[in-house]
């Protein structure tokens, strides 16, 4: 195959390893599962009844239950958490009532809120009320609800150390969490595997790092091969 040595590495070069992935044949219904896969996890029901229609890939799952899912996401994403919560106890009250991190999550989430719109004395009722006992129950929610309380402490609340919480992100790492547990329930798969396969390939590359120098991937957008260096 044209390798070289690089030191203790053996050399791959670009048009050796394009040869070798020529040879390999992904069958294209593997390829459309894939797709469908990730349309389905993620909640993009549109998209998923247009790829169905065009591929002949079925979804596998009521793509109705799907906006459900989507509709709870998108208020716990807009800060309406009362209201994802009561569309999550109209699909099955049972999340919930099981899973007392994922609750209690929710519950932050709802403080964080309150004191995004300034209502001060209410944060401090609710935390109070509603968060402080489930912290007492369960000691290992009595960092995150102390973190939370602290927003209180700053005047300038996002240069804070604590003003991630405010960030975008916090929402959807929420929403992520309620949409994984509904999933769960529906006993469907909580992640997508097109994510799980990407961080496998990097895992791969980083173990064949340690034997050989040879075209990797260094961007997964364009999942453009990069050349390994030239041997001396």
């Amino acid at each position: 195959m044209g390798r070289g040595e690089a030191g203790s590495k053996k050399v791959i070069p670009l048009e050796a390893w394009e040869q070798k992935l020529a040879g390999i044949r992904v069958p294209k219904e593997d390829t459309n599962r894939l797709i469908m896969n990730f349309l389905v996890t993620e909640g993009y029901v549109e998209a998923a009844r247009m790829f169905e229609k065009e591929s002949g890939t079925p979804p596998g799952v009521n793509l109705d239950a799907i906006t459900d899912r989507m509709e709870v996401r998108r208020a716990l994403q807009a800060g309406d958490v009362e209201a994802a919560m009561e569309r999550v106890n109209d699909l099955d009250p049972e999340i919930l009532e099981t899973q007392p991190q994922l609750f209690f999550h929710l519950q932050q989430q709802r403080l964080i809120e309150l004191i995004r719109s300034g209502s001060v004395e209410a944060a401090l009722d609710f935390a109070q009320e509603y968060l402080a006992p489930l912290a007492e129950e369960n000691p290992a929610f009595l960092e995150e609800l102390e973190r939370t309380v602290a927003l209180l402490a700053f005047e300038d609340v996002k240069a804070s150390p604590v003003g991630d919480l405010l960030d975008a992100a916090q929402r959807q790492k929420t929403a992520s969490e309620l949409n994984a547990a509904i999933l769960h329930s529906q006993a469907q798969e909580r992640e997508p595997r097109l994510p799980l396969l990407l961080k496998l390939l990097l895992w791969a590359q980083q173990q064949l790092d340690e034997r050989a120098a040879y075209p990797r991937i260094q961007d997964l957008a364009t999942a453009q091969l990069v050349p390994p260096p030239k041997a001396e």
